[in-house]
């Protein structure tokens, strides 16, 4: 239902007109001191609901295409409150739906403040609202639980004094973020503010092109039946991993879901290992046995294939880092998604990170759909980064590698500080499926993607301003780009040619930490029984032999 409580139902007062389609959102004068509002929405998924407000005349028909149906309706309301009243039609959920993908500048730019304007206006005029409005109003969701401003998504928003621009690469200068970047919930927003080097913004640039090369090479190997199973690409989230990657440190501990290639790669992995790993061969990070899902570094606790699994294991690794009084240096990045945001034991690990006080950082990765579901049809609240109810949040825009760089710097300085955790939301945006199996049309439009592809892609944004701040020539970003379709080449190469896991040797290592492991694994059989060598069993030995004292001595 469309909640248009800030338009509640004047009587006998000016007019108004507001046009919405395709994104587009002004107001036109009708005529001297009356406006004409119009809502024009198409939407073949939903039916327009009562409005809380007093309708005037309504005409509905059909496009070419059946599955598009027109509404349109006109509606009374006080011209006081015009620029009121729109804020709130735009931030509202519904129209937000149409507006994310098409008229995103228009969107950013309105906030809380101008709805509780608009409000406020009603409360001026009584002697205006219809009977039907009064009963309305009374009924309307308080200001608490209004929407808010929507993030600023575009990927080049970043702003830069081109006079303070060093000519030496290695020099820091300032870059100034948009102010939409951020929202905030119990905590101060991050300074728009941060230094880089025009090293690091190339070495940025680098990292997102090659991990999109990785993950098209994924794709065509699957495509071509090379890769069996599960695949879940990241293309259009790269900015993530690489600005998470660029802001902490070596030693501070990463866990995530299954879209997990582009973090065990910048987390000491290797291209080669990782598509191997897809092939199920021997050189694979997990030896060829770990599939897509499981792939690990020492600072990189893998993909997790169950959903939000990996939450309440990130607190345990949190929980080590503060039991070997490491709280003050590093930090835990426990990532997840939106679809995982429900899950019971995401709030269970947030209680308990927050009662313990962890150096923990929950980070919701936030591509707007689960596994064919929008947000908004699976949660109630889809403001991820203000779940965690003690624990402040930061909603930050996902497709701006610098401010996700920005925003992790400030999560990690945080945590280490004593603060406790944090909770991270990126809004970002994934081009394929839920996963290989999911075209990802059927519950989005192609028109949508597309749009998100040409208008806030994190690798074009960059580039965009790494030109316009002439840190690099255009040559040298397609040298990069040339260098980097060669380095996922000759990886993909390499993994093809090695060498499938044995069944017979190879299913019984790596079950065990080296040296922990027992004298022998049952089988189901006698042939199937399998004894492991001496060294492999050595601390299993020792554990015995200090048992059987212990229970010698109590005997």
């Amino acid at each position: 239902m469309l909640r248009l409580c800030a338009l509640a139902g004047f009587k006998d007062v000016g007019i108004a007109r507001l046009s919405l389609q395709a994104g587009s959102s002004r107001l036109v004068p009708a005529r001297r001191d009356a406006y004409v509002i119009r809502l024009l929405i198409a939407d073949h998924q939903r039916k327009v609901g009562t409005c809380p407000i007093e309708k005037l005349t309504t005409r509905t028909k059909k496009k070419s295409s059946p599955s598009t149906l027109l509404v349109r309706s006109t509606y009374r309301y006080h011209p006081d409150t015009q620029q009121q009243a729109m804020a709130h039609l735009t931030t509202n959920a519904f129209t937000r739906r149409f507006l994310t993908a098409t008229a995103r500048p228009t969107v950013n730019k309105l906030n809380l403040s101008s709805t509780r304007a608009a409000l406020s206006s009603l409360a001026q005029y009584p002697q205006h609202r219809s009977p039907k409005a009064q009963s309305s109003l009374k009924s309307a969701a308080p200001l608490s639980t209004l929407n808010s401003r929507q993030i600023q998504t575009a990927a080049d928003s970043s702003a830069v004094n081109p006079d303070k621009i060093p000519s030496d690469d290695g020099e820091k200068f300032k870059i100034t973020l948009d102010a939409d970047y951020y929202q905030t919930y119990k905590c101060d927003a991050p300074s728009l503010e941060l230094e880089m080097t025009k090293a690091e913004l190339v070495q940025m640039y680098r990292w997102m092109v090659t991990m999109r090369r990785m993950e098209m090479a994924a794709d065509a190997l699957y495509k071509q039946k090379m890769i069996r199973g599960f695949c879940h690409l990241a293309i259009g989230q790269e900015a993530v991993s690489v600005g998470m990657e660029s802001a902490i440190k070596p030693d501070d501990k990463v866990i995530t879901a299954y879209r997990c290639h582009p973090f065990a790669v910048l987390r000491g992995g290797t291209i080669k290992g990782v598509i191997a790993e897809l092939l199920g061969r021997k050189d694979g990070m997990s030896s060829g046995k770990g599939g897509s899902m499981h792939i690990f570094t020492p600072t990189f606790f893998g993909g997790n294939g169950i959903v939000g699994a990996q939450v309440p294991v990130g607190a345990g690794i949190a929980l080590a880092q503060k039991y070997l009084n490491q709280d003050d240096k590093h930090a835990t990045f426990i990532m997840y998604g939106d679809g995982a945001s429900n899950q019971g034991q995401v709030f269970e690990a947030f209680n308990m990170a927050k009662l313990w006080n962890l150096p923990a950082v929950f980070v919701c990765e936030n591509n707007l759909y689960g596994m064919g579901t929008s947000a908004e049809r699976s949660s109630s609240n889809t403001k991820y980064f203000t779940r965690g109810d003690q624990i402040p949040g930061l909603q930050a825009n996902g497709m701006d590698v610098l401010s996700v760089h920005n925003a992790c710097k400030y999560a990690k300085e945080w945590t280490t500080s004593g603060k406790g955790p944090l909770l991270l939301e990126f809004i970002t945006y994934r081009y394929g499926g839920h996963s290989m199996s999911d075209p990802g049309t059927t519950y989005r439009s192609r028109e949508e993607i597309q749009h998100m592809r040409s208008t806030n892609d994190p690798i074009t944004g960059l580039r965009n301003r790494l030109l316009e701040w002439n840190v690099i020539e255009e040559a040298e970003l397609k040298a990069i780009d040339k260098q980097a379709k060669a380095e996922v080449d000759v990886a993909v190469e390499e993994a093809k040619k090695s060498p499938e896991p044995n069944p017979e040797t190879d299913m019984w290592t790596d079950i065990y930490y080296k040296g922990t492991a027992p004298k022998w694994m049952r089988g189901r059989e006698k042939e199937e029984v399998h004894r492991y060598k001496p060294e492999e069993c050595k601390a299993y030995r020792m554990v015995l032999q200090v048992t059987a004292k212990w229970y010698i001595i109590m005997a």
